[in-house]
């Protein structure tokens, strides 16, 4: 997935040579760690982060060591971090030169839910906020627990969950598939995933393959809107889908949607509304 690819992927969480007492300087390389770093309550002590970066809001305001996929090795060093976080797609490029130069380094695993809460976690653990770290796994898990309880007596309709394509096309379409953090949420929203029989999280799908799921509704994630851009339009180029027919197709803009941190219980709320706009909006808030 070439321009999403910031986005998603099998991650893993592992702890490298962090030593007591926790670390004072840190650079996340991440927004996913970002937002978890923000969330145990270490993020005062982030010293730099990506490009990609934006929440919390004040994350944009601190200095950058690049693009999720183009960080630079000498800028992260040059921050002196007592540890760097980033993901398993990343380690290979970062893990290596990193330990050659004795900084410590986190890798946080971010595809399933299971896999956000073992992070946070881990992040915890290596930055000295146990507690913040338990308390928020325990505020996401009630979140979800809620829209799951609020789903569970409703239609369960099928879902296609897009994750990247050709900007303006249907071309080059990948979809989330069982195995990944946004299928299990859509689950909990209350509907049943279509895209791939196969086990991997992401997969690529075929306009002939989405005719053949026909699904109810489609959720198109699409965080970066393109001046001009009207990305509901390429799917008039499949007016037999039930989910065109039905208007149910639906770009969902949250820039969090996509990313597997305690935002999950947000974006879990943003699919059970698309998924049942019957139900009263307020009834999916959390209490």
């Amino acid at each position: 997935m070439r321009r999403r690819s910031f986005v998603f992927g099998s991650l893993a969480v592992g702890v490298r040579a962090v030593a007591a007492p926790p670390p004072q300087r840190i650079v996340s390389v991440a927004p996913t760690v970002t937002e978890m770093l923000y969330g145990i309550g270490a993020f005062d002590r982030v010293v730099a982060v990506t490009e990609y970066c934006t929440y919390p809001p004040e994350a944009k305001a601190l200095p950058k060591v690049g693009g999720w996929a183009t960080p630079s090795i000498e800028r992260i060093a040059g921050f002196q971090p007592g540890l760097v976080a980033f993901t398993e797609v990343q380690a290979p490029l970062l893990d290596g030169p990193l330990k050659k130069l004795g900084i410590p380094t986190l890798t946080a695993r971010s595809q399933t839910i299971q896999d956000a809460f073992n992070s946070m976690g881990a992040l915890g653990s290596a930055t000295g906020t146990e507690r913040g770290a338990a308390n928020l796994v325990a505020q996401v898990k009630a979140g979800l627990d809620a829209v799951r309880k609020r789903a569970a007596g409703l239609p369960h309709p099928s879902v296609l969950c897009i994750v990247d394509r050709t900007p303006g096309t249907l071309r080059d379409l990948y979809a989330a598939i069982e195995g990944s953090f946004l299928a299990e949420l859509i689950v909990i929203a209350g509907g049943s995933v279509v895209g791939g029989a196969a086990r991997g999280g992401y997969g690529r799908i075929s306009k002939e393959a989405v005719l053949t799921a026909n699904p109810d509704i489609v959720l198109d994630l699409m965080p970066i809107q393109q001046p001009g851009a009207n990305p509901e339009r390429a799917w008039r180029d499949l007016p037999e889908l039930k989910a065109v027919q039905r208007g149910s197709v639906h770009i969902v803009r949250e820039e969090y949607a996509a990313h597997d941190s305690q935002l999950i219980a947000k974006t879990a709320v943003v699919f059970a509304q698309l998924l049942h706009p019957e139900v009263p909006k307020r009834e999916w808030e959390p209490r």
